[in-house]
């Protein structure tokens, strides 16, 4: 089903000549918006793992074939979702003269948004998006580059590798925060024990590791995505 087709199934009606679906439990019909707010408080609450069409169904109190007059798939519910939080991000007016940091402040809220929902980038990851608002975003991105005067192609795959970039670090960043609840884990997530370990190990067999466990483990907040973002972008500066 292409994009089109799928925008279009989702406002149109049921098939009078198809099977019945179940007759929902709701008196008031639901709406697209109503569908995405479900279903990010579900994710806020108990993370995007916690998200099938039957969970969403209850939260809403119908029946899992009335979210399908609305949402064709799950891959489609994550686009809408993934539309929902680029919504929400301010695209500053390309200016050359600054465009690394305005890249920067478009990755930092991109971080922000996926942060609010654990593991919601998981979503992001392998998508061609078709969503006006995800297309504003890698627009707006692309615009931002090109600006700052790197070159259209170097321009068009920095835009994939930062937002590839992002996801996975909202990713790894909402897996981290899951196992550090389960106390047999915590430990190993733990920044003293790590290094502890590291320093550890034979130093005739891992000499570096041993001799700057304490560089390997540093960082606080955001300082390695800060780090990570500010890597790629300057080395298109010097491109």
């Amino acid at each position: 089903m292409n994009p089109r087709e799928r925008r279009a199934a989702r406002h149109r009606p049921p098939d009078p000549e198809g099977e019945p679906a179940p007759r929902p439990r709701r008196t008031a019909p639901i709406t697209v918006d109503q569908v995405v707010d479900s279903a990010l408080g579900l994710v806020a609450a108990e993370g995007y793992e916690a998200l099938t069409m039957r969970r969403l169904a209850g939260a809403l109190d119908t029946g899992p074939a009335s979210l399908y007059a609305h949402v064709v798939n799950k891959a489609d519910l994550d686009e809408l979702l993934i539309g929902r939080l680029c919504a929400e991000l301010v695209l500053p007016e390309p200016d050359p003269a600054a465009w690394r940091e305005q890249v920067r402040g478009v990755c930092d809220q991109l971080r922000d948004q996926y942060l609010r929902y654990p593991g919601i980038s998981r979503a992001g990851l392998a998508m061609v998006p078709t969503d006006l608002e995800i297309v504003r975003v890698s627009e707006g991105m692309l615009a931002i580059l090109l600006g700052g005067g790197v070159a259209p192609q170097d321009a068009a795959w920095a835009v994939d590798a930062l937002l590839l970039y992002v996801a996975a670090y909202c990713l790894e960043t909402a897996i981290a925060r899951q196992r550090s609840t389960d106390d047999d884990a915590a430990w190993v997530l733990d920044r003293d024990e790590l290094r502890r370990r590291f320093t550890a190990l034979p130093a005739a067999t891992f000499p570096h590791t041993t001799r700057h466990a304490a560089e390997l483990t540093a960082g606080e907040g955001h300082d390695r995505f800060d780090f990570t973002v500010g890597l790629m972008v300057d080395g298109l500066a010097h491109g």
